[in-house]
């Protein structure tokens, strides 16, 4: 809530309070036989309404005594009990009905019995009917109070209904999320985990049996075994989040380029490192993505380019990781890349994370991925 919302109610109270003893000042200066004690029982009965919304129960005797004294000495008619409706209202609202029909009551029976002793038997009986709608006012007021008491809690009941609803909503759809991860964590154990254990164990057999027959290992033999580890450690890393929404486990990032570069070279691909600007920790994002970009473009080029070699260059700047893999194939200004999943999954990357990607042919011959990774506070 703002500032302004927590202080518009005592803004209006305090507006009320001065309103009504701007009405009876008046008559506290001019009655007959009134003084500084009637002036007194009129500014500190108004200035109780400041009051009356926070602390009903303490508007309410104030105003109550004040007005009784006020009206004993000036007979300001009906307008005196302008006050301690208002506390009565407040009081109702609040939930003290009987201190409010003890108040009421003693004002209306304490004026009626003042009234009566110094009046005129002829007057008599307008002073009993001025008293009765006096005591109709009363009942108004306790009758709007209980209304709007009743009608606070009902707005009060819907928004809690209505919070409730949001809450069972939200907590419906995380369980269906939960319960998709599940799915598909399910789904890629038995189906992933088993196809590459097969091929990890198959490349081991047939690395062993060579070696068993003293002969040489191929290097593509090895890389696969290595790749096969290797994707088998990222999966169970990928089962552990689709099982547990909380935090995300650490992933493969730049700190595993050697391993990656390695491997691209066991496969018959020619493959240099630069790395320039200062080095620092990134953004766990970041970081992630720089990998994945690099082992995409290496995949990429094994595949389409086949005989080239490929350059990695890594560049620290103050505000944003630079990536780009360039090779030397046989593609050319002339020949532009037909978008694959490869592509479509690095350019997805970097735009998630607000940076820019550039794919395609060097004018010099081959190919070049280069993506440019804004900088936030490392994770």
């Amino acid at each position: 809530m703002s500032s302004v919302s927590r202080w518009r109610p005592l803004a209006m109270d305090g507006a009320l309070a001065v309103t009504v003893a701007a009405i009876l000042t008046p008559t506290a200066l001019v009655a007959p036989g009134t003084g500084a004690l009637e002036l007194a029982a009129v500014l500190a009965g108004s200035l109780a309404l400041v009051a009356w919304r926070r602390a009903p129960l303490v508007a309410l005797p104030l105003t109550t005594v004040c007005m009784l004294v006020f009206s004993e000495h000036a007979d300001p008619g009906p307008s005196a009990a302008f006050p301690v409706l208002v506390s009565v209202f407040g009081a109702v609202r609040a939930g003290h009905r009987l201190f409010a029909a003890l108040a009421g009551a003693v004002y209306l029976g304490v004026s009626l019995a003042a009234n009566l002793a110094t009046a005129a038997p002829q007057d008599a009986q307008a002073i009993t009917q001025g008293t009765t709608l006096l005591l109709g006012w009363f009942l108004a007021a306790g009758v709007s109070a209980t209304v709007a008491r009743h009608r606070q809690a009902y707005l009060e009941q819907v928004e809690e209904r209505a919070a409730e609803a949001e809450r069972t909503r939200e907590e419906a759809a995380l369980r269906r999320a939960s319960e998709e991860r599940l799915r598909i964590a399910r789904e890629l154990h038995d189906s992933l985990t088993h196809s590459i254990s097969i091929i990890k164990v198959q490349a081991g057999v047939a690395i062993h049996l060579a070696r068993k027959r003293g002969e040489e290992v191929p290097a593509a033999l090895v890389a696969i075994q290595e790749a096969g580890g290797d994707a088998m450690r990222e999966l169970r890393a990928t089962l552990e989040v689709l099982r547990d929404a909380g935090d995300e486990p650490a992933a493969s990032g730049l700190d595993r380029l050697g391993d990656l570069v390695e491997r691209a070279r066991s496969t018959g691909l020619p493959t240099t490192v630069t790395i320039s600007g200062e080095r620092h920790e990134l953004p766990r994002e970041v970081d992630r993505a720089a990998y994945r970009i690099v082992q995409e473009a290496l995949t990429n080029v094994s595949r389409h380019a086949g005989g080239a070699a490929a350059a990695v260059r890594i560049d620290y700047r103050a505000g944003e990781l630079v990536v780009q893999v360039d090779d030397d194939g046989s593609a050319g200004p002339g020949t532009p890349p037909t978008p694959g999943v490869g592509l479509r999954g690095m350019r997805e990357r970097v735009t998630a994370l607000g940076g820019r990607l550039r794919a395609g042919p060097r004018p010099e011959g081959g190919f070049t991925v280069r993506a440019e990774l804004p900088l936030g506070e490392p994770s």
